[in-house]
């Protein structure tokens, strides 16, 4: 079923998510208040059902037609008849709590409201908004069109049908929507992120090379990327950050960042982002 879908954020993971929902059907209002970033959104999206097309999974003609669904807005106002919004905007509780209850100001009482967020209480977010009942997590994973997971994250306020209709939601996507509690991390990353430092501080402690220990965790374990090139593609910076946001909320030092990460992000050596991570990216 096609409806209209408020995105606020059109950075790498608003963008994306917008074409998820353009992609699906729906009519989509992305917002952004930097003229900068809705110009660089649009271009995202466009390139990324450029992308469909190439692939054959899109022809030019849907690729139109889904433009044509596309409103690029500087304001919240426009989402007067949105009746799902998801942002995806700095993971900053402050902004995000003042974000939503400015969305509880200009939205349909029945709108479901959600965050996409990685590390924040979901919990928090809803019970600032003023409309508890109608906020869930909806947490996609980079890249948003690539990667199947939705994590759909309930709290004890959110309203049962108010949360079934999330999952059908993110179903009618396309993705795997799996149910969680609004727990730190959520679950994948509750378990990977201290995976992913574990993998540091055994090639910190070995000397081993990081190509040596990638290789040896795909052939080993079967992941298709190793774990220090998949913290290059996070990001060092987002690893941390990661980390210490679920280190602090269940008070528990075993999830902190390796000492490593901190002296990597102090010396902006955040991965493929700057070129440089535990292994050498080309700028090409």
């Amino acid at each position: 079923m096609s409806q209209i879908v408020g995105v606020v954020g059109l950075g790498t993971m608003g963008a994306g998510i917008a074409q998820v929902c353009l992609e699906a059907g729906h009519t989509v209002i992305g917002m952004d208040g930097a003229s900068v970033a809705r110009e660089q959104g649009l271009a995202r999206i466009q390139q990324g059902l450029q992308r469909r097309v190439d692939k054959g999974a899109m022809t030019a003609d849907d690729v139109v037609a889904a433009l044509a669904r596309l409103a690029i807005v500087e304001t919240v106002a426009a989402f007067a008849e949105a009746e799902v919004v998801i942002e995806a905007i700095a993971e900053i509780p402050d902004i995000k709590h003042t974000l939503f209850r400015e969305l509880v100001e200009v939205t349909p009482a029945t709108a479901l409201l959600a965050t996409n967020t990685s590390a924040l209480s979901v919990t928090g977010i809803a019970e600032e908004s003023g409309r508890a009942d109608h906020v869930v997590g909806l947490h996609f994973f980079n890249p948003a069109p690539a990667m199947p997971l939705v994590e759909v994250v309930h709290t004890r306020h959110v309203d049962p049908e108010v949360y079934a209709a999330a999952i059908e939601f993110a179903e009618g996507l396309g993705k795997e929507a799996v149910p969680c509690p609004d727990t730190p991390g959520f679950l994948v990353n509750r378990i990977l992120v201290p995976m992913l430092n574990d993998a540091v501080r055994a090639y910190a402690e070995t000397g081993v090379d990081p190509a040596d220990i990638d290789r040896a965790l795909k052939a080993g374990a079967g992941w298709p990327m190793g774990p220090l090139a998949l913290i290059d593609l996070i990001g060092i910076d987002v690893q941390v950050h990661a980390s210490e946001a679920i280190a602090e909320a269940l008070d528990n030092d075993y999830f902190a960042p390796h000492p490593l990460l901190l002296s990597m992000l102090e010396e902006g050596r955040l991965g493929r982002k700057s070129g440089q991570g535990f292994h050498t990216y080309s700028s090409s």
